[in-house]
């Protein structure tokens, strides 16, 4: 396992929309361009189980959005979802990419529909040939948010973000993780270390509005899967209490010829609680696209 600051000598700061952006790249240039967009409230280190086996096959890249890792945090701004994806659209075109394939978890779920959105109603250049989803709020009916997350959204969301600690980060990721994957004092260290960073927890009530975004926004994203021109895939834990089996239910009752791969004994982030498994199930789908 990479530790969070090997995670962070290997990559490198990118001047993206007028803010310094984390990101990190890996795999042979000439190769498919894989696009990781992590989720709420970590950033992209969730993502390094999974890398050494992604970058031999793909160009791999990613960032930790605004608000999130080791990237920017100010504490004037929205942090709207579509502000995300111009985050992302800028880093493509900064990259000269022009065509990529999206593996993304949560927070990232949402980010990747509302490009898979532009897509669709043809306002972007840059061509996604397969999305993946791991757990996430596809489908706001069926997302069922902890009590951290409703008081992060209530009107004292500001008071509990500077009373959030450890000790109460520890607590949650054991309630969402699978309970025969637990998160390790690794995890759990270096996801209060990102959090703590450029003063992280004085914007979580903030990034937590993704929540009323995706049901204001409802018929755009859930429609940018359910009239997905590029393949579709789903790969959950159902064990997660936010969006596991009940998500993947919805999931195979909407989405058309639904392509779905349930992982029984996982939870709200599969990628760090078993990164071998996740890595095939996706390689798996990749290889039959």
């Amino acid at each position: 396992m990479a530790t969070l600051n090997e995670w962070k000598n290997q990559g490198k700061y990118l001047t993206l929309k007028g803010y310094q952006i984390f990101t990190r790249e890996g795999g042979k240039s000439d190769a498919p361009v894989l696009l990781l967009i992590h989720g709420y409230p970590s950033a992209s280190w969730d993502w390094e189980g999974m890398w050494d086996e992604l970058v031999k096959h793909y160009r791999v890249i990613t960032l930790d959005m605004l608000g999130y890792g080791f990237s920017d945090k100010p504490k004037d701004i929205p942090y709207l979802i579509t502000a995300q994806a111009d985050l992302y659209s800028a880093y493509l075109v900064k990259l000269n990419v022009t065509s990529y394939h999206i593996l993304a978890h949560d927070y990232g779920d949402t980010v990747a529909q509302e490009l898979m959105a532009r897509q669709l109603s043809s306002t972007t250049e840059v061509t996604i040939n397969s999305v993946c989803f791991l757990n996430g709020g596809l489908f706001p009916e069926t997302h069922r948010p902890v009590l951290i997350q409703k008081l992060l959204l209530s009107p004292i969301g500001f008071v509990i973000s500077k009373l959030t600690t450890k000790q109460k980060l520890s607590a949650n990721l054991f309630k969402i993780f699978g309970q025969s994957t637990p998160p390790s004092t690794e995890v759990v260290n270096g996801l209060w270390e990102l959090l703590e960073y450029n003063e992280g927890r004085a914007v979580m009530h903030k990034l937590i509005n993704y929540i009323v975004q995706r049901r204001e926004n409802r018929e755009r994203w859930v429609g940018a899967i359910v009239n997905a021109t590029m393949p579709v895939k789903l790969i959950a834990g159902a064990q997660d209490p936010i969006s596991g089996e009940h998500m993947i239910a919805r999931y195979c009752e909407l989405v058309p010829n639904a392509n779905a791969t349930r992982l029984e004994a996982l939870g709200h982030y599969p990628q760090v609680e078993n990164a071998e498994m996740v890595t095939h199930a996706y390689l798996e789908f990749r290889q039959k696209t």
